[in-house]
């Protein structure tokens, strides 16, 4: 029987411009705690922990009385060192992860690769815009930043969708979806699933 191990990380990140705190289990229930002064992207954040499984706390502080893009690259950049710090050595994980979740007009496809050759795919249609303060330009940019952050290929598409909030929300489910199944446990796999023998 494998020993379960601990597959927690607590990263803090202070720039000029940002202070950024995330925390993540990737054994988790869904419980989420975010508060990033940008409450759409909350909301996106708190949809990737509870359809993800993953207990999540983010909490940052930025110049968004300039912009969001500090803090939602930011807040990628931490995340993305969380979950690679969290995965420790990879050995055992299905290093795999799809999912497909629509909501109500807009369908998303999440295609996750955790082999450490970072990539980011985002085939995302510009919707009818409802939130400024957090938008499809800005969650490009969050998952260009975990995606490089955590050596994670992802391709996000999304073929068809009106409204942005769909779109995205979408997306975030997909993703957390997608991210569960890459980094869950199978017994079969003995290290790295790799035929090269490493990652």
């Amino acid at each position: 029987m494998r020993v379960t191990m601990n597959r927690r990380a607590e990263l803090e990140r202070r720039t000029k411009e940002t202070t950024i705190t995330v925390g993540i289990d990737l054994d988790g229930s869904g419980r989420a705690d975010v508060n990033t002064g940008i409450p759409f992207f909350d909301h996106m954040l708190s949809l990737f922990s509870v359809h993800g499984f993953f207990d999540l706390a983010v909490h940052a502080q930025g110049d968004i009385e300039v912009d969001s893009h500090h803090t939602v690259e930011d807040v990628g950049l931490v995340l993305g060192d969380a979950v690679e710090k969290a995965l420790g050595d990879r050995k055992g994980i299905r290093r795999y992860g799809y999912a497909m979740t629509p909501m109500d007009e807009a369908l998303a496809t999440v295609v996750i690769d955790l082999s450490r050759r970072p990539y980011l795919v985002f085939q995302v249609p510009a919707g009818a815009a409802v939130e400024r303060s957090f938008n499809r330009s800005l969650a490009k940019e969050f998952f260009k930043s975990l995606a490089n952050r955590a050596g994670m290929n992802l391709h996000i598409t999304v073929p068809y969708g009106e409204n942005e909030h769909h779109i995205l929300e979408a997306a975030f489910k997909s993703f957390g979806r997608a991210l569960s199944q890459a980094v869950a446990r199978d017994e079969r796999i003995t290290g790295v699933r790799s035929s090269k023998g490493s990652l």
